[in-house]
C-alpha cells in the first residue's frame, strides 16, 4: 500500500532530511518510528527532496510504500496519530493520505517553494527560524535584483552540485521579497532547486539590499566563476521549504511568515 505523508518539521536538531551513517536526520528518525509503530521491517520512504542541515520544512512530502499486512492494520489517521507518538516534538506528519501506486514524492512533483525569513531585529525567540541581519536592508533594491533571476538560467555558480553530473539549469518562476516589517520575507518558487542553491540567492540579495552589490552585479553572478555566491551563502536557520506542488494542485502566495516577529511598540 502507498502513502502520501504530509510533514512539517524544526530541522534545528538535524543533519538534514536524508539518512546519513552517524548523523541524526529528519527521515531517519520517520524511519525509526514507522518500524516501531507497524513492526515492518521493509518498505520504503522517500521524500520530495532533501532538506540541508538546519533546514525546516512546512509541508514537505514524501510516499511510504508498506507491505499489505503492515499498511491495511490501521485507518490512515490511527497510523498517522501512533507515529506521531513515537516522533521527537520538533517533527510532526500533519497528514497521512492513500496515494495511488505508483505515486513517487519526487519524481511526480512539477514545483516547489521555499520561504527565507531575513529578522530586521534581535530576537528572544525566533532566532534558529530566521537570520539576523543587523544593517539596514534596501528591500526595493532586492526586488530589482530577484527580478533578474526569474526565468531558466544555469545556476552551476550557485551550488556546489558538479553539471557534469547532473543539469545546472532550473526554471524560477517565483523570487519576490516581501517587507512585514520586522520581517523580510523572500518567496521563491521553481521546478527544482540545487544544493545550496536557494541560500546562496538569498546572501546575494542580501548583499544587494546592504549596498554591496547591485542587481547588474548580482546578475552577472550567473555568467563566470566567482567565489562570491557561495561566500554569501545565507545561514540555514531562515529557510524553510513550503510547499511541494504535483499536476493539477492550485499555487498560492504565502500571506505571512510561517515564525512572525511582531512590531516593537
Amino acid at each position: 500500500m502507498r502513502l502520501k505523508l504530509t510533514i512539517e518539521y524544526a530541522g534545528t536538531r538535524y543533519s538534514g532530511w536524508q539518512i546519513q551513517n552517524n548523523a541524526r536526520t529528519v527521515q531517519g528518525e520517520i524511519d525509526r518510528a514507522i518500524r516501531e509503530v507497524t513492526r515492518a521491517s521493509t518498505f520504503e520512504l522517500y521524500g520530495s527532496g532533501r532538506t540541508d542541515a538546519g533546514v525546516h520544512a512546512l509541508a514537505q512530502i514524501a510516499h511510504l510504500e508498506l507491505p499489505g499486512s503492515a499498511g491495511q492494520r490501521w485507518p490512515t489517521e490511527t497510523l498517522r496519530r501512533r507515529i506521531n507518538d513515537a516522533l521527537p516534538f520538533d517533527i510532526n506528519l500533519l497528514r497521512i493520505e492513500r496515494a495511488r501506486p505508483k505515486f513517487h514524492a519526487r519524481h511526480d512533483a512539477v514545483a516547489r517553494s521555499y520561504l527565507y525569513q531575513i529578522a530586521r531585529r534581535r530576537t528572544a525567540f525566533a532566532k534558529p527560524f530566521v537570520w539576523w541581519v543587523k544593517e539596514p536592508l534596501d528591500d526595493g533594491a532586492m526586488r530589482r535584483a530577484a527580478a533578474r533571476f526569474v526565468g531558466t538560467h544555469d545556476f552551476r555558480f550557485f551550488s556546489d552540485d558538479d553539471p557534469a553530473a547532473k543539469s545546472t539549469r532550473v526554471h524560477l518562476e517565483v523570487f519576490g521579497v516581501h517587507d512585514h516589517g520586522d520581517v523580510l520575507l523572500v518567496h521563491i518558487e521553481g521546478s527544482h532547486f540545487l544544493w545550496k542553491m536557494v541560500r546562496r540567492l538569498v546572501g546575494v540579495l542580501v548583499e544587494v539590499g546592504r549596498g554591496g552589490l547591485t542587481a547588474d552585479h548580482a546578475a552577472a553572478l550567473l555568467l563566470e566563476p566567482s567565489p562570491v555566491p557561495a561566500r554569501l551563502t545565507a545561514p540555514a536557520a531562515g529557510l524553510f521549504l513550503d510547499r511541494v506542488y504535483y499536476p493539477g494542485e492550485a499555487r498560492d502566495t504565502p500571506a505571512e511568515p510561517p515564525v512572525f516577529l511582531r512590531p516593537v511598540r
